[in-house]
């Protein structure tokens, strides 16, 4: 197999449970669990957790009593601590090289093959000590000709501790790659679904090695050209190039379930307002303007005792906007429409579409479009609440209560975004 390119793929370690670890150091080597909105599932498992049996998407309210009598810690997600440490971390790998993908909000791609003369393992080993130093986070790092042997070869270095963090396929000889593509499930290569594994144990492949050894044309036509480009990755043939550009994307969405079930429209409209000014911020921070709001509501699926209803309406604006004033009334417009009584609701969504860029953006019939006042009355709210904290400035039909928000009972605190949560050093 001829490796010519060297892609690495750079994977945190239990990213939410590591981020706790790094401002609560008594957690390390204890069992710790993050858990979903509202505290209702473990998302994110420590790896003594793991040991003890927890399993990923158990709902809490199973495990609540046991875990505690076994000193697990459960704590909230702190989407904001892990935004901004995700953030940090992509800044220092991105010094390693000039081309990088921000795949999710703990791995990235780098291509470091133009560092051919340098030996990479000691190269990846440089990447996590930097990493380690300056943030405290543990990571990763697998280093292949193609993407997915990328992946795999970081799914290795977890795997196998005298790796010592880092697994350069390049670098390993043709035994070495034997032996751990015949031990390792056909089910663990990225873009192979859990619904692929059952067909793919009936046609005999159930290593990487078998699938690596399979027909890319036959497997093609008997499941699809995903499947083609995947046996071809595993072959060292570049199918899925590096994407150092994000691909414009076709929505925004703002959702979360309430702490508690919500009946009147009143804190719909509050719940409404906040996700849809949220949505607005990211739009604005990637540039775009939305041609159209969409809301919805929605009871619980799975309350059987009480009748379910769900609803949604798609807004047209008569011209694309990021303005939160003009999207929030949208978005409220559309609420009051799809609104019953006598029901109660326990999810609202917001979903802003028809994104365009700048140069993208047309008038409507007469000519109406957002003008100077109105962008630059954004930037000012944006800038305070990026300077004095999330929510310093927003409408008023968000309310200021909010009973209905999102359960965090165990939310850690926001040690790097918020200065009134700053840790504090005793003498």
């Amino acid at each position: 197999m001829q490796m010519t390119r060297a892609i690495a793929l750079i994977d945190v370690n239990n990213f939410y449970v590591s981020c706790e670890r790094v401002f609560n150091p008594r957690l390390e080597g204890k069992p710790v669990v993050v858990l979903s909105n509202n505290d209702g599932c473990a998302v994110a498992r420590s790896n003594e957790a793991k040991a003890l049996g927890v399993k990923m998407g158990q709902p809490w309210f199973q495990l609540k009593d046991w875990a505690q009598r076994r000193g697990i810690a459960a704590y909230s997600s702190n989407y904001a601590l892990y935004a901004d440490m995700s953030n940090r971390v992509m800044n220092i790998l991105a010094a390693f090289s000039p081309r990088q993908e921000v795949y999710s909000i703990d791995e990235c791609f780098l291509d470091l093959t133009g560092f051919k003369a340098q030996d990479l393992t000691l190269h990846g080993q440089r990447i996590r000590r930097r990493v380690r130093q300056w943030t405290g986070l543990p990571v990763c790092i697998g280093i292949g000709p193609t993407k997915t042997l990328a992946k795999l070869a970081n799914h290795i270095a977890k795997q196998y501790p005298e790796s010592g963090g880092v697994c350069n396929l390049n670098d390993a000889s043709p035994q070495q790659r034997y032996e751990w593509f015949s031990r390792i499930a056909a089910g663990e290569v990225w873009g192979i679904g859990r619904r692929l594994v059952p067909q793919l144990r009936g046609i005999g492949i159930k290593t990487v090695l078998d699938l690596q050894r399979a027909c890319p044309v036959a497997m093609r036509a008997r499941f699809s050209v995903v499947m083609e480009k995947v046996i071809r990755e595993l072959n060292g043939v570049a199918c899925i190039e590096l994407e150092e550009i994000a691909p414009p994307r076709k929505q925004i969405v703002s959702s979360r379930s309430f702490g508690v079930p919500v009946s009147d429209l009143a804190s719909l409209e509050e719940a409404v307002s906040l996700y849809t000014r949220r949505a607005a911020e990211k739009l604005r921070r990637q540039q775009l303007f939305a041609g159209s709001v969409y809301v919805a509501i929605r009871t619980s699926p799975f309350n059987t005792r009480e009748q379910y209803y769900a609803n949604g309406m798609i807004i047209p604006l008569p011209a694309p906007s990021a303005d939160t004033i003009r999207l929030t009334k949208a978005a409220l417009w559309g609420l009051r429409r799809i609104y019953r009584s006598g029901y109660r609701y326990q999810k609202a969504r917001v979903m802003l579409t028809g994104l365009v860029g700048m140069n993208d953006r047309q008038c409507d019939l007469f000519g109406l479009a957002e003008g100077n006042k109105s962008g630059k009355l954004m930037e000012v709210m944006d800038r305070i609440n990026a300077w004095m904290g999330n929510g310093t400035l927003k409408l008023a039909s968000e309310g200021f209560r909010q009973p209905w928000k999102m359960k965090q009972a165990n939310r850690s605190p926001s040690y790097t975004t918020n200065w009134d949560e700053l840790i504090c050093v005793a003498d």
